[in-house]
């Protein structure tokens, strides 16, 4: 599939900025499935200084210094890419989830690449509920990429999705707790359970390409930022992408933006402002539309 991808965040405030700086992952990785065609990121107003870097993950991130005095700043981002379902290894798949610990098996190939995220993070607190709730899904040597789509199915079930449940700062124990939340939630319990068992999961940023109901045509800006998690398949360099929101494999609808420990790695955008402003207003605006679709328009 072949998109254009559009994210547009507007900060509103009732006083002039003097000075903004932030950092920006808007920008999808290059990947074996996944190829950028072209993309760009404006800054409203015009940022004195703006650049991208690869962070430590490999994710490319945007930093902008606005100087001008405002009360409107516009990260906008533009974005054509083409998707294809993941390809897996059999043979990794199979391999039992036990291997999938480098900290425990520190010899195997790619452990020391995966290692960071066998630990916890910020936001990923392993707590003893996770780890009970997990084991369900970790029998002993079952293989991998049947455990963790066992727990992804069981995080589907047993959780509703509610976006009034939980906020930006709810941890791990509120959604156990609520056994409700969004996809942010999902993807950091999903985490949380395997970390708790050792098993390398990280957090994945990016885009979902959602379907009208049948005869209703697509609504602009309707698509939103998403998230879900990746596992480490042993002896390789690859992760099996799961989307327990969903209760799928990640396939050719998702756009993969960022990845890293936890939320807090690749928040979309961040920064500091200087100003005497009292109130702000966010306003944030996410469209991936069929690029066949968009040039015909």
């Amino acid at each position: 599939m072949k998109y254009r991808v559009s994210h547009q965040t507007i900060y509103s405030y009732d006083d002039d900025v003097r000075n903004s700086l932030g950092f920006a992952h808007v920008t999808p990785r290059v990947l074996p499935w996944q190829h950028v065609a072209s993309h760009e990121v404006n800054i409203d107003p015009g940022a004195s200084q703006q650049r991208q870097h690869i962070d430590t993950y490999g994710n490319t991130a945007t930093y902008f210094h606005v100087t001008a005095p405002h009360r409107t700043l516009t990260i906008a981002a533009s974005t054509s890419v083409s998707v294809e379902p993941p390809q897996y290894a059999a043979e990794s798949l199979a391999a039992p989830w036990e291997d999938s610990r480098p900290l425990v098996s520190p010899s195997t190939p790619g452990a020391w690449q995966a290692a960071d995220f066998a630990m916890a993070s910020p936001k990923v607190q392993q707590v003893a509920a996770a780890s009970d709730y997990a084991a369900e899904s970790l029998m002993p040597g079952r293989p991998i990429g049947e455990a963790v789509t066992d727990l992804m199915h069981r995080i589907y079930t047993d959780f509703d999705y509610d976006s009034t449940a939980t906020t930006v700062t709810s941890t791990v124990p509120d959604v156990l707790e609520k056994r409700a939340g969004v996809c942010q939630d999902f993807a950091h319990l999903a985490i949380a359970c395997l970390r708790s068992h050792r098993v390398a999961a990280r957090y994945v940023s990016g885009y979902l390409a959602t379907q009208p109901p049948p005869g209703k045509e697509r609504i602009v800006g309707a698509d939103a930022s998403h998230a879900w998690l990746s596992v480490w398949l042993p002896g390789s360099d690859q992760w099996l992408a799961i989307d327990p929101t969903n209760d799928q494999w990640i396939a050719d609808r998702h756009v993969t933006v960022a990845w890293g420990r936890d939320y807090a790695d690749v928040t979309p955008v961040k920064g500091v402002i200087f100003t005497q402003a009292k109130k702000s207003k966010l306003r944030v605006s996410v469209d991936v539309s069929p690029r066949e679709a968009h040039m015909a328009s």
